[in-house]
């Protein structure tokens, strides 16, 4: 963290060398910047930085804060990124909300029109504070150089403590360029800003192991908070200890292993059949760094209708938000388990509900019909899970039906290695942020599981990763549609194809009238792009196939992209409709 003691006192330094200067002193080894005009003082003084911090830059400012937001991820440390101003600082506008809503610690900088201009519509001007007001944990438009180390620390300090989320520093180019003496050890000025009182109260804990003792049927429903603490093996040990069955949410897989015969896995619209009944019967719910979403959630009233609450959680304004709660508390999660674990032993009588639980878990497994004759996104992501068990893998996702056949299908063992975008569900999250992966593990396997949809939304990061050297695998369960929307089709529009098809209009697919499982024409040809970007790629249709196809993946010394041809009917089950209980659940 801060080196302040070590930093120059006495020269003079221009705001660009000044904010780099503390980007460096507060652990940043790696930023993702594409530079513009309102940034060029900046990208200069990054280079007299380079010996300490490698700019990486993508080709896109979108595909820059995901990257960020993949190193920060799998880290738990700060990512950084920088754009200019005006459409620069716009692209980064959805990156900072996914941030925000998954509680990412992301510092993002934009360079800004200089001070005399602001609010003239000059060239490239956006007034980027502003725009990013309500997705942001803070943020800043810079106007003296004085203030910029100051800016610097308290970025930090804010997305670091409390609940984590992104920080927005919009510099004028003027500031970057004025000089000043820099005062590194300035006060942090956040009035109104604590972080001291995240400590769980006995009293309440005590109320919690008493509520343990008393329950017969408790679940542990677990999310990102979990990881964000850093609280997985205190959960583990939670869960061992008394006995007590664990779900988690799309943002905390990872956070217990999946092997583990008290994980339920996950649950939710598409999570499993037995953690949606184990939350539907039980009489102790343990809500652990979660939202109550309403894609976990479905219908209020009926979730968890017969349970006890208790929700734990560092942001109080997530308690009693939209779930009633009878013992609510602001803590941070790993402090509330380490104190629970004292306090807690193995609950009696809790045989029976362990037992329904496994009876579940063996009546209603995931499954598909392995005896395709072809490639199911089920079994193409299966294989992949088998086939790297055994060395370090971080997987990333982009969103739609692969996203949740990856949560289905894809074992985690460990935190951090499971990246998506849960609650934006934001398109071509997946290879930008494995790019960011890399970037901070680059001798992990880094597999960005994704669709033809999702994928070509940033696409062109596959330069990045070639003219970087990030080695990033490309798993593409391509099937030519947006397939989660198809499936909504299917399911409620009686099959009408609206707008779903991703290849030319006047192929019969467009309108819904294709008679095969597979498209016959594929458009792109996602081979051919990879090898145009310099990777490595590789098509596969037979399910013989597979396996060799997936092991060249791996090997392959650089970026590569398999294009697994699936069918476009498959549909992800279970599903949970929307605003719907678990009663309503389709099984087929």
């Amino acid at each position: 963290m801060e080196k302040t003691n070590q930093l120059a006192t006495s020269q003079l330094l221009s705001g660009a060398d000044i904010l780099v200067q503390a980007l460096v002193h507060h652990g940043v080894d790696t930023l993702f910047a594409y530079p513009g005009g309102a940034s060029m003082p900046l990208h200069q003084a990054l280079t007299r930085f380079s010996d300490q911090l490698r700019t990486i830059l993508p080709r896109h400012e979108q595909g820059g804060g995901f990257a960020a937001q993949g190193f920060a991820r799998s880290t738990g440390k700060p990512g950084v990124c920088m754009a200019t101003s005006g459409p620069g600082a716009t692209n980064l506008v959805t990156a900072i909300a996914d941030a925000r809503l998954d509680s990412i610690p992301l510092i993002a900088i934009s360079g800004q029109v200089t001070l005399p201009v602001i609010g003239s519509d000059a060239f490239q001007e956006t007034p980027i504070v502003e725009v990013c007001r309500g997705i942001t944990k803070h943020h800043y438009l810079l106007t003296d150089v004085n203030d910029v180390a100051r800016v610097v620390r308290e970025a930090f300090h804010i997305v670091t403590t409390g609940r984590p989320g992104p920080v927005l520093i919009d510099v004028p180019k003027d500031v970057q360029l004025e000089k000043c003496i820099p005062d590194w050890d300035q006060p942090l000025d956040l009035p109104g800003y604590r972080v001291d009182h995240y400590e769980a109260p006995q009293e309440q804990l005590e109320q919690v192991a008493a509520a343990i003792k008393r329950a017969r049927r408790p679940v542990l429903y677990c999310g990102g908070g979990i990881i964000a603490a850093n609280a997985s093996q205190q959960l583990q040990q939670f869960s061992s200890k008394t006995g007590i069955p664990v779900t988690m949410t799309l943002m905390g897989l990872g956070a217990f292993p999946s092997g583990e015969e008290l994980c339920l896995d996950m649950l939710g619209m598409h999570g499993s059949v037995y953690a949606n009944k184990a939350i539907r019967d039980c009489d102790l719910l343990l809500a652990l760094g979660v939202r109550f979403d309403d894609r976990v959630t479905g219908k209020l009233e009926e979730f968890a209708r017969n349970a006890k609450i208790v929700h734990i959680d560092i942001d109080a304004s997530e308690l009693n938000k939209n779930k009633p709660t009878h013992i609510p508390i602001v803590s941070d999660v790993k402090y509330a388990l380490e104190e629970l674990l004292p306090l807690v032993e193995p609950c009696e009588g809790i045989e029976p509900w362990q037992q329904q639980c496994r009876e579940w878990k063996e009546q209603y497994p995931f499954s598909y019909d392995q005896d395709f004759d072809g490639i199911l996104q089920q079994h193409a992501i299966s294989e992949l899970s088998r086939l790297t068990r055994d060395r370090e893998t971080i997987v990333s996702v982009g969103v739609g039906q692969h996203q949740m056949w990856a949560a289905q299908f894809f074992k985690l063992d460990k935190p951090r290695t499971w990246l998506s975008s849960s609650g934006l569900g934001t398109m071509g999250f997946g290879l930008p942020a494995a790019m960011g992966v890399q970037a901070a593990h680059p001798d992990a396997l880094v597999v960005d599981i994704d669709g033809d949809g999702s994928l070509q939304m940033n696409i062109q990061e596959l330069a990045t990763c070639f003219c970087e050297k990030l080695p990033v695998k490309v798993l593409l369960l391509n099937n030519q549609h947006l397939g989660m929307v198809v499936q909504w089709e299917d399911r409620f529009m009686k099959g009408n194809r609206a707008h779903t098809y991703l290849g030319p209009i006047d192929d019969p697919e467009a309108t819904g009238q294709g008679k095969d499982a597979f498209v016959e024409k594929r458009y792109p040809d996602f081979v051919q792009i990879a090898k145009g970007y310099g990777c490595g790629g590789a098509a596969v249709s037979r399910k013989q196939d597979l396996e060799g196809a997936i092991n060249e993946m791996i090997s392959y010394d650089g970026p590569f992209v398999l294009d697994v041809h699936v069918p476009y009917q498959e549909h992800v089950l279970p599903m949970i409709p929307s605003g719907m209980s678990v009663d309503d659940m389709i099984l087929e």
